[in-house]
């Protein structure tokens, strides 16, 4: 019986990479599930902040809110403002302020079609994570059909009246173990997981 089971699982295996567009990956999947380390990296148990040991995950969660909010705040403050430059500046930001000193010309934007759309889901690839809204692409595809007319409208209007939809906005931040100590949460990165919808809109 057991034999059964291994030819049925290497079988299924080599399905899964035929089939895979990233192939890399799905083989790395494979491994990770059959030697028990899929989801390593989501399993944060304690955080060391300033020598006190952080266990709540509630205050965990928190905690990685403030410290990723305050990189972009430490990032941003750290940039020098256009109205320091000095004409004989000469560093990248100041050669692009003085190359376009004249306004843009403003931009004739088409209305999207539903096969524009239809086109646009096709292309993103099926997946079954999801962010803030909660449906996979994978789910995205399956249901175009029955959607795909209101978003259309909705991606008209969006454009049209030159608003992106706020709820369009949220993501979901999953902090990522890069290397070193578990628990020091400088040795993690945010990735975030936007709405497939969104995905479309871009």
């Amino acid at each position: 019986m057991s034999v059964v089971i291994t030819e049925a699982k290497k079988l299924n295996y080599a399905d899964k990479i035929n089939q895979s567009s990233n192939k890399n990956k799905t083989i790395w999947n494979i491994i990770k599930s059959e030697t028990n380390r899929s989801g390593i990296n989501d399993k944060i148990n304690t955080l060391n902040v300033e020598g006190s040991l952080i266990k709540n995950r509630q205050e965990i969660v928190k905690t990685f809110n403030n410290y990723f909010s305050s990189i972009a705040k430490h990032i941003n403050s750290t940039h020098t403002n256009l109205s320091n430059y000095k004409p004989h500046d000469t560093t990248p930001l100041h050669y692009l302020c003085q190359s376009f000193k004249a306004p843009f010309p403003n931009s004739n934007l088409k209305s999207s079609s539903t096969k524009d759309v239809e086109k646009v889901i096709k292309s993103l690839k099926s997946k079954n994570s999801y962010g803030y809204v909660g449906i996979s692409t994978k789910l995205l595809k399956i249901s175009s059909a029955l959607i795909i007319s209101p978003l259309t409208y909705i991606c008209n209007k969006s454009i049209s009246l030159g608003i992106y939809p706020d709820h369009l906005k949220y993501a979901v931040v999953q902090p990522i173990f890069k290397k070193g100590d578990r628990s020091n949460i400088t040795n993690y990165r945010p990735i975030s997981m936007l709405s497939s919808f969104s995905k479309v809109f871009e």
